[in-house]
C-alpha cells in the first residue's frame, strides 16, 4: 500500500456524488458539499436535510448513505 505522500490530491471536496436521486429524480448533487460540511460541524443530519429541503426518503438515504470509493479503486487504473 501507497504512502499518504503518494495519494493523489484528490480531497474530501471531489467525492463522486450522483446529480439526481436514482428513484425520484430530484436533483441533490446541489446540496451535497453544504450537507457534508454542516454535518462535519456537529449538526444533525436529519435537521440538515429538512433544511436543504431534501423531504423524501429516497433522496435522503442517497446522501446520508454516500461513501467515498475513489481512494479506494484508484489503486486499480491502468497505468499506461
Amino acid at each position: 500500500m501507497q504512502e499518504d505522500s503518494d495519494r493523489s490530491p484528490i480531497g474530501d471536496e471531489s467525492m463522486i456524488i450522483p446529480i439526481r436521486c436514482f428513484t425520484c429524480g430530484y436533483p441533490i448533487g446541489a446540496v451535497w458539499e453544504e450537507f457534508v460540511k454542516r454535518v462535519r460541524a456537529g449538526e444533525d443530519p436529519a435537521k440538515v436535510l429538512d433544511e436543504l429541503g431534501i423531504k423524501r426518503y429516497c433522496c435522503r438515504r442517497i446522501l446520508i448513505s454516500h461513501v467515498e470509493l475513489v481512494r479506494e479503486v484508484m489503486y486499480f487504473t491502468k497505468k499506461s
